[in-house]
């Protein structure tokens, strides 16, 4: 009889459903919960769970036992041989600097279609998509107490199309568009535009704004405007 596949919380779940395919690696897969589930759902065929801390990496080891799974202890992307047939990557649960970071460090090995879950900074993932040539598809955002994004891109060879957002007659400046998420602007979820609107009044209320806050928020005052147009959305 079939395993049913391990229940997923929603941060990893909405990662999940983006996946399929032949050889998908997880980097930090701490529990290996994520990879578990796509195999036991048959949503890949095999798994590479790669961890750089001994525990962890024991726990996917232990989580992955008896399935289709390579669990590797290593420093990210350098535990990738060059031979891996590897479709697709995902990194979840970091910050979203340190997640850069990992991807920069071997751009070569990294395959076609990236799913990226960062705990922070966002921004900093869409910047590295930019850099590297990834096309951002696609965003999301999960949870409720606390809202996580999930990024999904696929290497592209020319300008990432998300960012051509029009405001009026002139661009929308890409800086508010690698903050605040290309795709989320477009589509302007009543949910996003009233997290917008808590952080307006946050930054109002502040005695003093730093030229940091002074920029966010005069971006969410544009973001929140009545006249934004009907062409940010998707």
């Amino acid at each position: 009889m079939a395993r049913r596949p391990v229940r997923l919380r929603p941060r990893l779940a909405e990662v999940a459903k983006r996946i399929r395919g032949g050889v998908h690696a997880d980097l930090g897969s701490d529990h290996g919960r994520l990879l578990r589930h796509l195999l036991e759902s048959s949503r890949i065929e095999h798994a590479i769970a790669i961890e750089i801390n001994v525990v962890p990496w024991q726990h996917s080891r232990d989580a992955l036992s008896g399935l289709s799974a390579d669990v590797r202890h290593g420093d990210g992307l350098a535990a990738i041989e060059d031979d891996d047939p590897i479709d697709s990557l995902s990194v979840c649960g970091m910050g979203g600097k340190s997640i850069a970071r990992i991807l920069t460090r071997h751009p070569d090995r990294l395959p076609g279609h990236v799913i990226l879950q960062p705990n922070d900074h966002s921004e900093a993932i869409r910047r590295w998509g930019l850099r590297g040539g990834f096309h951002l598809i696609d965003e999301a955002r999960v949870g409720r107490k606390r809202r996580f994004e999930v990024l999904e891109f696929r290497r592209g060879s020319d300008r990432d199309p998300a960012y051509e957002i029009v405001a009026g007659e002139g661009a929308l400046d890409e800086e508010v568009a690698i903050h605040f998420g290309p795709h989320f602007i477009r589509r302007r979820d009543p949910d996003w535009l009233a997290e917008l609107q808590e952080q307006r009044e946050y930054l109002e209320a502040l005695p003093a704004r730093d030229k940091i806050a002074e920029w966010r928020y005069r971006a969410i005052e544009l973001l929140l405007a009545p006249h934004s147009p009907e062409s940010w959305r998707a």
